[in-house]
């Protein structure tokens, strides 16, 4: 399956953390600087944090000192550590290579923060 997949998500309330995975059997992601994207109702996707393959690292300014992505190139996976979540942070999380390519889209993961 090209898509990959993305899991982790749910409910969290103000301040609290979750941990999203993101993982493709047949995409080798050592081979690719790797992203994170959301998209909130009514808002356009956009990167939310990138990890290139010597894992220099990028994130948009609402999370910095938030949000921390790594990669696990042994496993194929990527994650995304979000700390401190805030309301402005429910959206639907994505992984993808980075630049992104359309293939790649799953189906998403729902990250939403209330209290």
């Amino acid at each position: 399956q090209v898509q990959l997949v993305e899991s982790g998500g749910g409910l969290a309330q103000p301040g609290g953390s979750l941990r999203l995975s993101c993982v493709n059997s047949i995409l080798t992601f050592r081979h690719y600087s790797m992203g994170w994207y959301r998209q909130a109702p009514g808002k356009e996707r956009e990167l939310v944090a990138r990890i290139t393959i010597p894992r220099a690292t990028y994130y948009t300014d609402s999370v910095k000192g938030r949000f921390k992505i790594s990669r696990d190139d042994a496993k194929n996976l990527l994650y995304l550590q979000m700390n401190s979540l805030k309301p402005e942070d429910t959206a639907a999380y994505y992984c993808n290579i980075n630049p992104a390519m359309e293939p790649y889209w799953g189906q998403g993961t729902q990250v939403t923060v209330s209290s």
